[in-house]
């Protein structure tokens, strides 16, 4: 009995250390982990931020302004593109003949001052030029326009740089005093460069009293350079046509044909 109870003794003495308890391994394992992330800084609000409402208020400042100048360039360029196409539209027949006169664009005889030096107004000898030009002369009026409309001489025979004067005739035949616009041109269309007119009934309106009959004159010449274009070489006739028309005012009140190239529409009757 003895020896069981010393056995009992010795085997208590050499029994295993206890666990530790719970408790004590969380506190371990808590202490050897990585500490947790700090949290991020919280953002202010914008709203409630000085410097962001500042902003906020330069930008739309900025963007007021920006919006302004473009409305601003806008009305400019809008402005200038409505007094180019007011200006254009006034001038264009003025322009219109301007151009024909100094070109002799369409047939249009030239009416540029500075051609008539006296030294292009001496005429060839007949010899050097190899025969006369004759010069047809034509006249028609508008069926609207009642005015008898001819010219006092069927052609005239001129050497280049050979001036002429020739008259056509009008007569009103309506029972109310009239304003008349004459066009004109002269075929064929590439004589007209050289085909010039110092003074001509054309370069203005003619009012014409009822059944008032008047002598309309035209003082012309062929400029000597016809005889250097070889493509005059062949040109022996020429024929100045004139055609009269009613005159109307267009909105700017200038005085324009009723009808022809060169009508305005909405013009109204000249008085």
């Amino acid at each position: 009995m003895s020896l069981s109870l010393g056995l009992r003794t010795s085997l208590r003495s050499c029994s295993l250390p206890s666990r530790p308890s719970r408790s004590l391994l969380t506190r371990r394992w808590a202490s050897s982990a990585p500490p947790p992330p700090p949290p991020p800084p919280s953002r202010p609000s914008l709203s409630a931020s000085p410097s962001a409402s500042s902003r906020q208020s330069h930008y739309d400042q900025a963007r007021q302004s920006h919006y302004k100048q473009r409305n601003r360039s806008l009305l400019l360029y809008s402005s200038a593109t409505i007094i180019l196409v007011t200006t254009a539209s006034y001038l264009a027949v003025p322009l219109y003949r301007v151009f024909c006169s100094t070109t002799g664009y369409g047939g249009t005889p030239q009416t540029d001052s500075t051609r008539f030096s006296s030294d292009r107004l001496i005429p060839v000898s007949e010899q050097e030029a190899g025969r006369r030009i004759k010069v047809n002369f034509n006249a028609d009026s508008s069926d609207s326009l009642p005015w008898s409309f001819t010219p006092q001489q069927r052609d005239v025979k001129v050497l280049p740089g050979e001036t002429a004067l020739a008259f056509y005739t009008a007569t009103n035949n309506s029972e109310e005093d009239i304003i008349g616009i004459a066009t004109y041109n002269v075929t064929p269309n590439n004589i007209a460069p050289y085909f010039a007119k110092v003074e001509c009934f054309c370069f203005e309106e003619q009012r014409i009293l009822a059944g008032e009959e008047v002598d309309l004159p035209v003082f012309f010449f062929i400029d000597r350079d016809f005889l250097d274009d070889p493509l005059m070489r062949d040109v022996r006739e020429v024929t100045l046509s004139y055609t009269f028309f009613r005159a109307r005012r267009d909105n700017y009140g200038n005085l324009v044909p009723s009808e022809g190239p060169l009508a305005v529409e909405g013009s109204v009757p000249a008085v």
